[in-house]
């Protein structure tokens, strides 16, 4: 036993040697070659150059100004209290006294936070000097050796305000995002906001690097390896930023959004008015000028485009009905009785649901209810359908989802049902909020680009993914299409009901939108942000209530109606009304777009007491309906004949 015990002290004791001979000789000579490389040569990263961002036309909308950098060198005794000036502060002063704006402190306090005993590079203490103010002061700084200046650039936004919420902004990076990114932290810069943070890992580019050979005083005398950086990888957009500051200027004294967009998704303008300059936070913004932007009532610094959620009152009806047909099919044939309101419950549990019109709209087909936007029609087929289909379907419409355009943190909004209450509220859904869901009030919330998104599926039928960028890179971007399949004769309804709107004199556009230079259809809605008491027996005024008790005005359309190209989205934020409000904003839009040759041709003027003579298929399957429906008028119900004819 004894032998035993012996010998495994014996083997313990030559394992440990062999174990610690090994990490010795061979394992600690990998960390110290790694050391003594480290100290006969220097890494220098090489700053790749942002990619610049231009308009459809060329534009440059975020461009980089050429300047310098101002480093000091390491190790200068820093001064104490009653000391007198040493070389570090001679040095600062010296810089203050050539460029006045600079900040003495400020210099001091970034020096002596970067300064220690084991940092041999030059540390920065100016990001940026113009290049016109450096001109005349580098033949005297570049005499010292301890001032090193370097190129540098600085993010500029040549249109400001008309461009933020689309462009974005740069801004200093953190530690958080520093250890992320490898060239943020070398660059320190990082796109903070909009397409500046969406594409911030394409802008960037790609470090470069130079590998050299240096002596004990960290001294370069020979370059081992280079390689340069990958930059200028730049963005070209669909923007017209033409036509982004022409809507800009239009909103005047109103706050709201504006979005034209292409039938295929691509984005012409998207304006959030008021809007805020983007320079203000290349450099670092000032506590003052942050402190005003939080405290504008406007909120400049929101982007409503995406950001902003609000009811999309009647401008969900034309997406509502064909909720309703894909719930219950031929549930449009039948048209329903306004008197001006209904009542749903009994004793104290009545409750009267009103439409706009205090004495109805008497008999209304499919075609009048979108015309006259009538909500007793809506109520009506909610109450046959129910909020979980009518959510279901509108969600598939793109309402209430994000759009996935190419912008960050984009909002959803809510299209509520059953689920989405009980979670949200612990409370169970009622009736009546069935029935304000349906003329998108109640906990309706969508964004204006997802209106505009469910405006182009309305005309085109087809659910498009809107894109900013045209070109990343030198590559096109890809669209995103998904056709989606209707009954040709009630969305041909619809479309119809969208050119009453803003042609036929009881269109609630009529007046702003029927004389324009190319045949528009649309939708225009107002969105309550107040709730009206059952004892109100006369409703007040918009014009009468106090500002934001006001509803908000929307009016959300496409032309040319017979050949769909674009899509005009307007909300104005307390508005009233969207016909009175947004309509004409809508229409100086189509004016401009007209003029500057966005439309090939004027279209022919047509009667409105004529019926379109529209040439595609959904008009021919109409015509074919209209003589079929001839046949079957002997038929006691409407919706028998649809029925057969479907």
């Amino acid at each position: 036993m004894r032998y035993k015990i012996v010998i495994a002290i014996f083997l313990l004791f030559w394992g440990v040697m062999i174990a610690r001979l090994y990490h010795v000789s061979i394992k600690s000579n990998f960390y110290y070659e790694g050391l003594a490389k480290d100290n006969i040569e220097r890494k220098r990263f090489i700053k790749p150059v942002r990619g610049e961002i231009s308009d459809l036309n060329g534009n440059l909308l975020a461009m980089n100004q050429i300047g310098f950098s101002i480093s000091i060198v390491p190790h200068l005794k820093v001064k104490k209290d009653g000391q007198k000036k040493n070389k570090l502060e001679v040095i600062v002063d010296k810089l203050v006294e050539t460029f006045p704006d600079l900040n003495k402190t400020i210099m001091m306090k970034v020096y002596k936070k970067h300064n220690s005993p084991y940092n041999h590079a030059f540390i920065k203490v100016v990001d940026f000097i113009h290049y016109a103010d450096m001109m005349g002061a580098y033949p005297k700084l570049s005499l010292h050796e301890e001032i090193k200046i370097e190129a540098e650039t600085k993010r500029y936004y040549p249109y400001g305000k008309y461009g933020a919420h689309i462009v974005g902004y740069t801004g200093r990076s953190n530690k958080k995002e520093n250890k992320k990114d490898p060239v943020v932290k070398e660059v320190g810069k990082i796109g903070k906001s909009s397409l500046e943070r969406y594409y911030n890992s394409v802008l960037e580019g790609e470090l470069g690097y130079e590998v050299s050979k240096v002596t004990a005083t960290n001294k370069a005398i020979d370059v081992l390896e280079k390689k340069l950086p990958q930059d200028n990888k730049n963005l070209q957009l669909n923007i017209d930023i033409n036509l982004q500051q022409m809507i800009y200027e239009r909103f005047g004294e109103a706050t709201g959004v504006a979005i034209v967009m292409r039938t295929n998704g691509e984005i012409l303008s998207a304006v959030s008015y008021p809007s805020y300059d983007p320079n203000l936070f290349v450099g670092g913004i000032s506590s003052k000028d942050w402190k005003a932007l939080q405290q504008d009532l406007a909120h400049p610094f929101t982007n409503k485009i995406i950001h902003g959620t609000y009811p999309p009152g009647s401008a969900i009806k034309m997406g509502m009905a064909l909720a309703f047909e894909k719930a219950q099919p031929n549930i449009l044939a039948t048209s329903e009785y306004c008197s001006g309101y209904i009542t749903l419950g009994k004793g104290k549990g009545k409750h009267k649901f009103r439409c706009w019109s205090r004495w109805g709209h008497g008999d209304v087909p499919l075609r009048k209810a979108i015309r006259e936007s009538c909500d007793v029609y809506f109520y009506n087929k909610s109450l046959k359908v129910g909020i979980n289909a009518m959510a279901k379907h509108l969600r598939s419409f793109g309402l209430g989802v994000k759009t996935g355009v190419d912008l960050p943190k984009e909002y959803n909004g809510v299209i509520p049902d059953k689920a989405w209450k009980m979670k949200r509220f612990k409370q169970p859904w009622y009736m009546g909020e069935t029935v304000i869901a349906a003329i998108g009030q109640g906990y309706d919330l969508v964004t204006p680009l997802q209106v505009a998104r469910y405006t182009a599926l309305m005309a085109t039928s087809n659910l498009v993914t809107p894109s900013i960028a045209r070109i990343v890179d030198g590559k096109p971007t890809k669209r995103k299409v998904v056709p989606m399949q209707f009954k040709p004769y009630y969305l041909n309804e619809i479309r119809k009901g969208m050119y009453d709107v803003c042609n036929s004199k009881k269109g609630t556009a009529f007046k702003t939108m029927s004389k324009l230079p190319v045949i528009v259809a649309g939708k225009t809605g107002t969105s309550q942000v107040v709730s009206i008491p059952q004892s109100t027996k006369k409703r007040l005024k918009e014009e009468e209530l106090a500002y934001y008790s006001r509803s908000h005005a929307w009016i959300t359309t496409y032309a040319p109606y017979d050949d769909p190209k674009y899509i005009v989205t307007v909300l104005v934020e307390h508005g009233g009304h969207g016909g009175s409000t947004s309509g004409p904003i809508a229409a100086d839009i189509y004016k401009w777009l007209y003029k500057n040759g966005y439309f090939k041709k004027k279209p022919e003027e047509v009667s409105e007491n004529k019926e379109l003579n529209v040439s595609n298929k959904i008009d021919v399957d109409n015509e074919v309906v209209s003589v079929k429906k001839k046949r079957v008028k002997s038929k006691s119900k409407v919706e028998t004949s649809h029925a057969d004819l479907f």
